[in-house]
């Protein structure tokens, strides 16, 4: 419990808070110009929401760090929610950071890419994208109209021919001198006016471009401008809605029955270039201000996503003012090096801008709301069929795959209220000689996962649900009864003609049961199966494949990085050492006739 004397010594100053409970949880970051007044009004005597009272009554401790502005605090605050997700702030449920396109200026011939992390100084940022499906796609327009290279330096300093982007026109082969300096630093230009938006300004670029080479009987070279121009304006009419001139983002927030979504439209030079809605997960009692503002501080301003230089609109149009605008305007301002304003318009084009946001919003809310309905039917449905006598807050589903006992893994996922958790999916590498044992692998993932969960003081869940039937059922119950553990155990088979919708289930102690093809719970638990027989096999057949791509070399004990690069510069190449003989291997620097053996051995399946 907060003492009085602890409130009594906050400072009056600004700063972050953390409320933590027992367990070391952080369940609310916020904000404050005025630590002790902020602080110390969670526990006045006055009437408060209703989610303030469920917060108090979990806090064990608060944590406050002092910041030298408010500026700083919003930022801190920032990145403190994007790290721990807590309970009860409002958090964007897409939780990656956002992608942005780089181009790399230090280069000679600078390289265009899709980029996530911490920014360089002598780069280009654009963005941040909604998603990364549109900046590849813009990344790869780019590649059509002005053949910028996308390979890694790696690949770049060892190419001794062009590869087969070059075959294909995607790029203009820089790394064999097939475009001199001048051109490609002209196309670079080209493609920061087309990622500025500033499409209007390229195609007159262009066209004088052409006008001089066709003037200079360079006619090859002016049908290549000419081609980029008619790619332009195609572009243009097909993936941009042009509405006026200037740049701004659009945010307009829609409630209905306790939940928000926010849709952002990004315009650039008087084109709509992207949009995107979120769906946004916020404790009760929020209201549009607060979640407005919460993600106007996720999407800007955490570490992982700063919006580069002069690419931060100079204008955020909104429906609803966020709570603390100033502080946001101030420190969006201090990121850009430019005047950032957030409006909200009454009259003219700003407001047309804005209806246009909101009926995508209202259309985004319709369709989230009527599947997360249709989730919480299927959820209620469930543990109605279980018969709980506590709420069913969360299911912990466990599948097995494996390629004939090759690259076996166990997959966990996590769903609640809700529906996926996503952050807390785990997937076990299947140790020791458990081969195509699938009661072995999902002896051991079970137990590597709940001593985890004990270990770590973790929440567990209400419900375990297993993919498989009886055999798989007694191992889940028997690493349940050795660690004490009490929690409803749920099996589902695929049943004697293995068709969805004859699933059987099983339950400890209980006979078999068969629902229904329309049962709200079956579909549930069709649901959840499905996804952790997914997340399996998507893990499984990264690990089989990264497993099959390794040269046998790597599987040769004793031998590291620098022996592998001698006995392959030796040879030639693998076919090389493979073929070699035992004389001609033991002949390579820093290797002996022992390791010679080990190697011999190995490409040729005997023991020498």
């Amino acid at each position: 419990m907060i003492s009085l004397a602890y409130l009594a010594n906050l400072p009056h100053c600004p700063g972050i808070y953390q409320m933590i409970d027992q367990h070391g949880k952080v369940l609310y970051v916020g904000k404050a110009k005025d630590l002790k007044k902020r602080v110390s009004s969670y526990f006045s005597p006055s009437q408060k929401a209703n989610k303030i009272v469920s917060l108090i009554k979990h806090i064990d401790r608060i944590e406050v760090t002092i910041t030298q502005s408010e500026n700083e605090a919003i930022l801190l605050e920032c990145n403190l929610i994007k790290k721990y997700l807590p309970r009860y702030n409002i958090l964007m449920r897409d939780d990656k950071t956002y992608p942005y396109i780089v181009i790399n200026m230090q280069h000679t011939y600078p390289r265009i890419d899709l980029y996530r992390g911490t920014r360089h100084k002598n780069c280009l940022y654009f963005g941040p994208y909604s998603n990364a499906a549109f900046a590849r796609e813009t990344i790869g327009l780019i590649q059509k109209l002005f053949c910028l290279r996308t390979c890694r330096e790696s690949v770049y300093r060892t190419r001794s021919r062009p590869c087969l982007l070059y075959q294909i026109g995607r790029c203009s082969g820089p790394c064999v001198q097939k475009i001199s300096q001048e051109q490609y630093a002209q196309n670079v230009q080209s493609a920061i006016l087309f990622l500025e938006g500033k499409n209007h300004d390229l195609i007159h670029l262009l066209k004088e471009k052409m006008d001089a080479a066709s003037l200079a009987e360079h006619f090859e070279i002016a049908a290549t401008y000419r081609d980029q121009m008619i790619q332009l304006r195609a572009i243009q009419e097909k993936q941009y809605v042009q509405v006026g001139s200037g740049d701004a983002d659009i945010i307009d927030i829609e409630e209905r029955a306790q939940m928000f979504a926010i849709q952002l439209l990004s315009m650039r030079a008087g084109c709509i270039i992207h949009s995107r809605s979120f769906p946004l997960k916020s404790p009760h009692d929020t209201t549009q201000k607060e979640a407005i503002s919460a993600f106007i501080s996720q999407y800007y301003l955490s570490l992982s996503s700063l919006v580069a230089e002069n690419h931060l609109p100079k204008q955020i149009i909104v429906n609803v003012l966020p709570n603390g605008k100033r502080a946001l305007e101030s420190i969006l301002t201090e990121k850009a090096r430019h005047i950032v304003k957030i409006a909200r318009p009454i009259r003219g084009k700003k407001l047309i801008w804005l209806k246009m946001a909101a009926d995508s919003a209202k259309q985004a809310l319709v369709q989230h709301t009527a599947s997360q309905d249709a989730y919480e039917e299927r959820w209620q449905a469930l543990a109605q069929l279980l018969n709980v006598t506590t709420p069913l807050i969360r299911i912990e589903c466990f599948d097995i795959s494996h390629t004939q006992g090759e690259s076996t893994i166990g997959s966990c996922v996590v769903f609640d209220a809700y529906g996926p958790v996503k952050r807390d999916y785990r997937y076990f590498n299947i140790v020791g000689e458990v081969g195509g044992d699938d009661l072995a692998a999902m002896h051991q993932a079970l137990l590597r996962r709940f001593k985890r969960l004990i270990k770590t003081n973790s929440t567990l869940p209400d419900l375990l649900l297993i993919d498989g039937g009886e055999t798989q059922l007694a191992v889940a119950h028997q690493v349940l009864s050795t660690l004490n553990l009490q929690i409803q155990l749920l099996s589902v088979s695929k049943g004697k003609a293995r068709k969805r919708g004859e699933e059987v289930l099983h339950r400890v102690q209980m006979k078999p049961q068969r629902l229904q093809p329309d049962s709200q719970a079956l579909h549930l638990i069709q649901y959840i199966r499905d996804e952790a027989h997914r997340f399996a096999i998507t893990k499984h057949r990264s690990l089989r494949d990264k497993k099959r791509r390794r040269s046998r070399l790597e599987s040769v004990p004793k031998i590291g990085p620098k022996r592998r690069q001698a006995l392959l510069n030796y040879f030639g190449g693998i076919q090389g050492i493979a073929r070699a003989s035992l004389e001609e291997l033991t002949k390579v620097p820093g290797v002996s006739r022992s390791l010679a053996l080990d190697i011999f051995s190995v490409f040729h399946n005997e023991t020498v």
